[in-house]
């Protein structure tokens, strides 16, 4: 129903997306939001609609149709959140972490995050 979920050792392969295609960087992600009115109010633009099955609170009117997929945590391989957030990773590198993006229930922002690296989130590719 969400789709898959990867881990950003993963993502870092480069082997994900199919040729000609990629996983966007925190740059691109960023020009994303930017586009859709500003990190506080894109997450709205990029959910689901209450209408979609599964449903989310979105308006989806940027077509990027964001489901709720929630995360894997591969320490203990728990599966969180289903249904309330969906994570997505970038290809940018953080260090020892790796940036990321959140979206969440009733809330129209989209959160840049840096996590760890194992955990499991959805990945978007992005034509070149």
């Amino acid at each position: 129903t969400y789709g898959r979920l990867y881990n950003w050792y993963a993502v870092n392969t480069g082997k994900l997306c199919p040729t000609g295609w990629h996983v966007p960087t925190n740059a691109e992600w960023t020009t994303l939001e930017t586009a859709l009115g500003g990190w506080s109010v894109a997450g709205t633009a990029l959910k689901v609609t209450s209408s979609n099955t599964p449903a989310w609170d979105g308006s989806n009117t940027s077509g990027f149709s964001a489901l709720p997929g929630g995360y894997r945590d591969a320490g203990n391989g728990y599966f969180g959140n289903q249904g309330g957030y969906g994570n997505w990773w970038t290809s940018s590198p953080d260090g020892s972490s790796a940036w990321s993006r959140l979206l969440n229930t009733m809330v129209p922002a989209v959160f840049p995050m840096v996590d760890a690296p194992r955990l499991g989130f959805s990945v978007r590719c992005v034509q070149d």
